[in-house]
This record gives structure tokens, C-alpha cells and sequence, in this order.
């Protein structure tokens, strides 16, 4: 599976304003709906999907968190990158576990079969201090697409 395809400097927002974990995922979910890339039912698809599968991830360097919803409400493949101007609380993927995050990647996978692929990917690249510290100075929608380009 090539991941790269997935992945769109118009689908990177490295400053979003939101207080709430739902906040977020109204505002992007509005935004891919707008693009094209998830239906109109989206939105409760991956707030339900995230209520019973928790997707935040506590790493050494970061905390992430993985939304994504079934591939029922994807209308085409794609990765958002999200940065949030503030952290939200949401939790731990295996123990639901309050955690704290302001960096959320939402998988739009149009088959099922590929998620583990992505997931461990993204899991692979926020264990590596040398990325991360990449990811977090990069303020610019182009540049953080290079980095995604570089190293997926």
C-alpha cells in the first residue's frame, strides 16, 4: 500500500483553534466533508469509533492521537494532519487513560485491511526522537507534507 498517496498539503492545518477533543474533530470533519473525502456521516462515525477504541498514543518524545472512523463514511483515502493551538484531553488506545494532546492524525482508510499498516507506520514514526523533533518545529503546510513525503 503506498500511504504517500494519502497525504495532501491542503489536508495539513497546523494551527487549529479548539477546546475539546470533539471540538477538533467537528472542525476537520467539516473540512474533509468539504474536500470531498468523508460523507455526512463522518462525524458521528469517528466520535462513536472513538468513544468504544480510544486512539491516543503516549510515546517517549510526544503524545498523538489516531482518529479514524470505519471505511463506510470515507469517500477517498487520505491522512489530515491536525495541529492543535492548545491541548485537548482524550484517551489511551488499550487503556482509555486521560492524556493530553495537541497533535491528532486522522486515517481516512477506504479499507480496512490497511489500518494496522498505517497505524504502525505513524506508531514507528513518533518513536524516532530525530522525526519528532522535526515534526514539532515545522510551522509550514509544504514543509510538513515534505516531511510526511520523506519518511512514510
Amino acid at each position: 500500500m503506498d500511504y504517500k498517496s494519502m497525504f495532501s498539503p491542503k489536508l495539513i492545518d497546523l494551527s487549529v483553534e479548539a477546546s475539546t477533543e470533539n471540538e477538533a474533530f467537528e472542525k476537520v470533519a467539516e473540512k474533509l466533508k468539504n474536500e470531498g473525502m468523508v460523507n455526512a456521516h463522518y462525524l458521528d462515525g469517528i466520535m462513536k469509533r472513538e468513544a468504544e477504541f480510544p486512539t491516543g498514543l503516549i510515546t517517549q518524545h510526544i503524545n498523538i492521537a489516531l482518529p479514524h472512523s470505519d471505511p463506510e463514511y470515507v469517500e477517498q483515502g487520505f491522512v489530515y494532519v491536525c495541529r492543535l493551538t492548545h491541548e485537548v484531553s482524550c484517551r489511551q488506545m488499550g487503556d482509555s487513560a486521560e492524556m493530553r494532546t495537541k497533535d491528532l492524525f486522522f486515517l481516512g482508510i477506504k479499507d480496512g485491511k490497511n489500518q494496522v499498516g498505517l497505524l504502525q507506520q505513524f506508531m514507528n514514526l513518533f518513536m524516532d526522537e530525530g522525526f519528532v523533533n522535526q515534526y514539532v518545529s515545522i510551522q509550514d503546510n509544504e514543509e510538513m507534507y515534505e516531511l510526511f513525503m520523506n519518511h512514510i
